[in-house]
């Protein structure tokens, strides 16, 4: 609906400007040119009835454009305000999950040894001895090499991972982003794998 707002805003600047383009054509009288002569007559040299029209369009458009405005404003509020919910609503539900699954932690098979700070994997909250469970569909039952993750992170390059991590003894939720940003690679962190 914000685009359909949008659309019809873009009409109403066109109406308004050739509203104003036909005043233009009426010997330059704009919204506030006498159309009467210095004798007080209606002026011969142009077309009232149409300079009249026009200008009493261009206001109303205004009007219209001005209301129509408030409505797009109201509207992207509206929509930046579902987008926080959503946001929290996701927060809250992988903070439920992350407590209810806090009773048998499962085998690690990688580590984060170093994070840059203002990366994909900085900003999403992995931390430097996170011990990785699951890294989007690896995990230690099919972890065979460093390859697995960074095939993984190539083909969700702008999408969402989610990754699980064993942190202070408890099972940790992150999502990461692979993406490009002003360092090396799409993650900035630095995974080896754990010895068994």
């Amino acid at each position: 609906d914000v685009q359909q707002l949008v659309r019809r805003k873009d009409e109403i600047e066109a109406q308004i400007k050739a509203c104003y383009e036909l005043l233009e054509g009426q010997k330059g009288v704009g919204m506030h040119e006498p159309l009467v002569d210095a004798e007080g007559f209606p002026r011969a040299d142009i077309d009232l009835y149409q300079v009249r029209t026009a200008r009493h369009n261009i206001i109303c458009l205004q009007n219209d454009h001005k209301a129509l405005m408030k409505q797009v404003e109201e509207a992207l509020h509206k929509l930046h305000a579902r987008e926080k919910e959503k946001q929290a609503k996701d927060e809250a539900e992988a903070l439920a999950e992350a407590m209810s699954q806090n009773q048998s932690l499962p085998q690690a098979f990688a580590k984060v040894n170093a994070v840059t700070p203002g990366s994909p994997a900085s900003v999403s909250g992995l931390q430097v001895d996170d011990e990785i469970v699951e890294f989007g569909s690896v995990n230690a039952n099919n972890f065979q090499n460093l390859q697995n993750i960074a095939t993984v992170v190539q083909h969700s390059e702008g999408r969402p991972l989610s990754v699980t991590v064993i942190r202070g003894g408890r099972r940790v939720h992150v999502g990461l982003t692979p993406k490009r940003w002003a360092g090396k690679g799409l993650l900035g962190c630095n995974i080896i794998p754990l010895q068994r």
